[in-house]
C-alpha cells in the first residue's frame, strides 16, 4: 500500500478512462457473439476496440492535448510534428488474446512529451489488473481493483511498487509472444544459451509483456515483429519509471514516439545488462 502517493492530473484521467474502457470491453466480452472486421492491415477490429476508443476519447479530449490512437484516424505528419505533448491509446491492445478469449488484452494509455513517454496505464480489464507509472518521479506501481469503478483513492490504496528482478538471473525468463514468435527470437534465446546461460520462455499476449519485466516476473523481452507506437508507448512508460530500458535495434536508443513513420523498430526490453 502506498497511502502518500499523488497522482498528477494527466495521470488521473488516464486511470479513469482506462477503467471505463476495461468495463465496455468487458461487456462486450461477456457477451461472446461480437463481430469481427478485418482492417486494412489484416488486424482484426470488434465492436470493443470501438467502444472502448469512444470512451477514451471523451476522458482524453477535454485536456486539449492531441490524441494519437489506434481507431482514431491519423493526423497528418505535417501537423503531428509541432506536436510538443500527445496521448498515444490503443483502446484494446491484443485484440487477437480477446478473440481467443484468453483474458491476455489490456488498455493502453500513454502520455508522450517531445518523443518521450512521461506516464503510462496499461489496465487489464478480465483480471482487474492496473499497471501505472510516473517516469519522471521513477515510480511504478500495480493495483488489483474489485471492480472497474473504483475512485482514485482506492487505487492508491490498493498500489503496491513495482520492482523488476535483480541482474544476473538464473534462469534468464525471456518473454515471448503467444501470437508474434518471430524466428529472431527464437534465435535470440538460442544465443542467450550459447552464451551459457539456462533460459526459460514465458508466453504472453499484449503489453502484458512489459509488466512481466517490470514486475520482476521476466528479465527480457525481446521484439523482433512488428508494433505500432500504441502498442509500446504505455509499456514503455511502466519500464523507464522501474529503470528498464526499451532500445531500439535501429538507432541503439531508447523507442521514440509521435514519429513520421508511427510503425516501430525492433526493440529489447532488457533488465538483464
Amino acid at each position: 500500500m502506498i497511502g502518500t502517493l499523488k497522482i498528477n492530473k494527466n495521470l488521473q484521467t488516464a486511470l479513469k478512462a482506462s477503467l471505463k474502457a476495461g468495463e465496455v470491453i468487458m461487456q462486450v466480452y461477456g457477451r461472446g457473439d461480437f463481430n469481427i472486421e478485418i482492417k486494412g492491415d489484416n488486424s482484426p477490429l470488434t465492436e470493443a476496440d470501438k467502444k472502448a476508443n469512444d470512451i477514451i476519447n471523451l476522458f482524453l479530449i477535454p485536456t486539449e492535448i492531441p490524441i494519437i490512437s489506434e481507431e482514431n484516424r491519423q493526423t497528418d505528419y505535417t501537423i503531428r510534428k509541432n506536436w510538443k505533448t500527445c496521448w498515444i491509446v490503443d483502446p484494446v491492445d491484443g485484440t487477437k488474446e480477446f478473440i481467443k478469449r484468453n483474458g491476455e488484452f489490456t488498455v493502453n494509455i500513454a502520455l508522450v512529451t517531445n518523443g518521450k513517454p512521461v506516464l503510462g496505464v496499461i489496465y487489464v480489464p478480465v483480471s482487474k489488473t492496473l499497471y501505472f507509472s510516473d517516469v519522471l518521479e521513477k515510480k511504478g506501481y500495480k493495483a488489483i481493483l474489485d471492480s472497474h469503478s473504483e475512485s482514485i483513492e482506492e487505487i492508491i490504496e490498493k498500489a503496491m511498487l513495482l520492482k523488476p528482478k535483480g541482474k544476473n538471473s538464473n534462469p534468464i525468463q525471456v518473454v515471448g509472444s503467444r501470437s508474434h514468435m518471430s524466428q529472431e527470437t527464437l534465435d535470440y534465446v538460442e544465443d542467450l544459451k550459447g552464451n551459457g546461460n539456462n533460459v526459460e520462455i514465458v508466453s504472453k499476449g499484449s503489453s502484458l509483456k512489459f509488466c512481466l519485466v517490470a514486475e520482476g516476473n521476466a528479465d527480457v523481452y525481446p521484439r523482433f515483429a512488428p508494433t505500432m507506437e500504441w502498442d509500446t508507448a504505455a509499456g514503455q512508460a511502466i519500464c523507464e519509471a522501474v529503470n528498464i530500458k526499451v532500445i531500439s535495434l535501429q538507432t541503439n536508443k531508447k523507442l521514440l514516439y509521435n514519429k513520421e513513420d508511427l510503425l516501430n523498430p525492433w526493440f529489447i526490453c532488457n533488465n538483464i545488462n
